[in-house]
């Protein structure tokens, strides 16, 4: 392959690259109007936080098992007033997923605790998610609304 071609593969792939994030952006669909600002544009370039609090009462120990299709984060057994997290970059492409197994006593939980939803972005404040886990279900916090909501109960087994 000659300078010339090599020089204008480089400019297209160059090109690729600056205009894919405009692309995206501009065929997201906005949830519920939240929508205000140009946080969705970024969102592929800015690292994301999860958060998984241990919120349970008479210092009990929780189990936290938390995967993606890629990466297995591992057993972590979690204090009472404690947490674990991680950091992760979303998919260019998207499909970017991660769940996670709670466990304490006889009750467990399992659910997913990162997709990829305005909603979800906007009550994570566009990349910072916490899961709270209380003795009566799992909560979300929204931060942009400063509450917490019920979102998953715990089952026997």
């Amino acid at each position: 392959m000659n300078s010339f071609c090599k020089n204008i593969m480089f400019f297209l792939l160059v090109r690729a690259i600056a205009i894919i994030p405009l692309i995206a952006s501009s065929s997201l669909e906005l949830d519920q109007g939240y929508h205000d600002d140009n946080n969705m544009r970024f969102l592929w370039f800015d690292k994301w936080q999860v958060h998984v609090v241990n919120d349970l009462s008479n210092k009990k120990t929780l189990l936290v098992h938390c995967k993606s299709k890629d990466d297995d984060l591992g057993i972590h057994n979690i204090a009472a007033g404690t947490e674990y997290n991680w950091k992760f970059r979303p998919r260019v492409f998207g499909n970017t997923l991660f769940w996670c197994h709670l466990a304490y006593d006889n009750l467990h939980a399992a659910f997913d605790v990162y997709w990829e939803n305005e909603a979800l972005y906007y009550k994570c404040d566009y990349n910072d998610c916490f899961w709270i886990a209380r003795d009566d279900g799992i909560y979300l916090k929204d931060i942009r609304n400063n509450r917490v909501e019920h979102r998953h109960p715990w089952k026997l087994g």
